[in-house]
């Protein structure tokens, strides 16, 4: 099997085809979770906003998902308290009932008891809550993790399931056989420029809101199958909300809920609903999304956030899947995934979210087996333990993030003290992670490792820029890579990092930063 696209869903995809035994190929023409999956709202939820739509079958599937990945990742996924201030008694009533039903739907996989709070009780929790008309508050308990970190995961599970992961490898034609089936892929080396012709028995697109692309290459007068809409999120100081409790907004002008989530230190806030006609991995956010998400978080917040204390923004595309009608509203568009099979035989899967990646990864290889005239092998994914799984999940410092793989990188930093090292002031993180992601996570580029791998480029843009000379340094000598590779480095990812900052940023000091002299093995 070879599987298109190395987001949430092709590393489903390929995880629980090479667990069933099959001889599996994922191509990425990025980084893993470069798009849409790194770009999530952190959130591993069954959907509270899909309840109040009435979609309970995707609610009780995404509760059931949502409990197998705390039991199968615990060391990246967290139970999250969340509280939804009240400022009317029918709205406490609402909630508190809808919240009820929530717990009860998620059955032996409930996390903890909704409750109702007290005025007094939210402003306890949430210390920066606009206290005026508050009459009291619904505290529940979803999901929390970090999305690119899990992608990650996923990918060296499945390599250790005897998969092959490629990423910076683009799919550029379909190869079809005499009778005009799909026999493989032609595909290129982004880095080598070399192609190759690559045969299998079944092709299965999960290449997100690239879908329709693919699909193109298929059949040049397929019809869209999916609709992007653009989510943004903006990065605070978690002194904007002080403690361990998220904000939850069910309603905003918009539509959609609003979060205010506790994440690595920081303050995470979203998302917009923005209906896009085009894709990018490179997304922008919107001035009038930015101001939305200020303007609303400010209306429950006594200290209110402005454009200055935006430390990142950054955007993604949700690949929704597109109406049969023309619509310019997203909620009209499923969040359900969609299984599709061409007559040429090639296999889609698009929509969903991150939380049932594994449901969709199921269907899609149980249909793959029936396409391809595979052998039938049961799915064992729902029990498979994903690389970092730690007991000790209660560890406490930012490398807990890394599971099992914490000792071996504690372990390179007491053989080399210098990569002790921190990168930066603001952060824990050292140089010790640098040479770790390029030597045992694949990455390739600065912003593979400041963006996915660490995630400083998502918590603190400017910070993540100052931190790319050393980064470059220590991945060139892990990489033997020249100074001019190192200088290319810097300036591509200042560039694109300056994206990620509401005020405009000056290289100058990053790139005049002086050498570091850490020798890699």
């Amino acid at each position: 099997m070879i599987v298109i696209g190395g987001g949430a869903t092709g590393l489903g995809v390929a995880l629980d085809a090479a667990s069933r035994g099959f001889k599996t190929l994922l191509l990425e023409q990025s980084d893993f979770a470069k798009g849409t999956s790194s770009r999530s709202t952190k959130l591993v939820h069954g959907g509270v906003r899909y309840l109040a739509q009435g979609d309970v079958k995707l609610v009780y599937e995404a509760l059931y998902e949502r409990g197998l990945l705390l039991q199968n990742a615990p060391h990246l996924v967290n139970i999250q308290s969340f509280v939804i201030p009240n400022y009317s008694w029918w709205n406490e009533m609402l909630y508190g009932v809808g919240l009820t039903v929530y717990d009860l739907m998620a059955g032996r996989y409930r996390f903890n008891k909704t409750r109702l709070l007290s005025g007094k009780k939210v402003t306890n929790l949430l210390s920066n809550i606009q206290p005026n008309g508050l009459k009291g508050g619904v505290q529940y308990f979803d999901g929390q993790f970090d999305d690119a970190r899990l992608a990650l995961n996923l990918a060296q599970t499945c390599a250790e399931q005897g998969g092959v992961l490629l990423n910076y490898v683009q799919v550029v034609q379909l190869l079809k056989d005499s009778s005009g089936k799909v026999a493989g892929v032609k595909a290129k080396d982004l880095e080598s420029g070399q192609e190759y012709l690559l045969k299998a028995k079944t092709v299965v697109n999960a290449t997100g809101v690239f879908v329709n692309e693919v699909l193109q290459m298929n059949a040049p007068t397929q019809q869209p199958l999916v609709r992007p809409s653009q989510g943004v999120h903006v990065v605070l100081n978690s002194t904007f909300l002080p403690g361990e409790n998220a904000l939850m907004i069910p309603k905003t002008p918009d539509g959609r809920v609003l979060f205010a989530v506790p994440w690595h230190n920081h303050l995470l806030v979203g998302t917009t609903d923005t209906p896009l006609d085009k894709n990018s991995l490179e997304p922008q956010a919107l001035d009038q999304e930015i101001d939305f998400i200020l303007e609303t978080a400010g209306k429950y917040l006594v200290r209110k956030p402005t454009r200055a204390d935006v430390l990142s923004v950054f955007a993604g595309l949700r690949p929704l899947a597109a109406p049969t009608k023309n619509t310019n509203s997203t909620k009209e568009i499923s969040r359900s995934h969609k299984l599709l099979v061409a007559p040429s035989g090639l296999i889609t899967i698009t929509g969903g979210k991150w939380t049932t990646y594994r449901r969709m990864a199921q269907d899609t290889v149980d249909k793959a087996m029936e396409v391809g005239t595979l052998p039938q092998k049961a799915c064992v994914t729902s029990s498979l333990k994903i690389h970092g799984h730690a007991t000790g999940k209660a560890a406490s410092g930012h490398l807990s993030i890394y599971g099992s793989d914490k000792s071996l990188i504690q372990d390179m930093m007491a053989e080399r003290p210098e990569l002790a090292a921190p990168l930066h002031e603001r952060f824990p993180n050292t140089a010790a992670e640098v040479v770790w992601a390029t030597k045992n996570e694949m990455a390739r580029t600065i912003e593979d490792v400041l963006a996915r791998r660490m995630r400083i480029l998502f918590l603190d843009a400017r910070a993540a820029i100052d931190m790319a000379p050393k980064t470059a340094r220590l991945m060139a000598e892990e990489l033997g890579q020249d100074a001019a590779w190192e200088r290319q480095q810097v300036q591509d990812f200042t560039s694109l990092a300056s994206n990620y900052l509401l005020e405009p940023y000056t290289p100058a000091e990053a790139m005049t930063a002086p050498a570091m002299s850490y020798k890699t093995n």
